[in-house]
């Protein structure tokens, strides 16, 4: 059940951090109401993915996965370009979550 809370974690605060930017300077409530009810979606999940999955590793994964898919929601959204070393953090930080995957959780999850 942690994945799925993580998933769910990460889903939600993707959507509230993408939506920031049309909030222009939170004077837009639709896009407000984004940001404030999938933050407070994204910490209540993680809170429960914290019952199975130790903090670090919980705290890893949310956070690299939502720069990958921040990103990439910019990207698509919002047309933002990034230079090729950029691209390349970012892909390095995929693949630590690949290796945290494998070596903290195991077949155990």
């Amino acid at each position: 059940m942690g994945y799925v809370y993580l998933g769910l974690a990460i889903a939600l605060e993707v959507v509230a951090t993408s939506s920031l930017k049309a909030t222009g300077g939170f004077t837009r409530g639709g896009p407000m109401a984004l940001v404030i009810l999938g933050y407070a979606g994204a910490f209540y999940c993680l809170a429960q993915v914290l019952a199975t999955v130790p903090l670090g590793v919980a705290y890893a994964v949310w956070s690299g996965a939502g720069i990958l898919l921040i990103t990439l929601a910019g990207m698509v959204w919002y047309g933002e370009r990034l230079p090729a070393a950029a691209v390349t953090g970012i892909l390095f930080i995929l693949v630590g979550i690949f290796i945290l995957r494998l070596s903290a959780f195991g077949s155990s999850q």
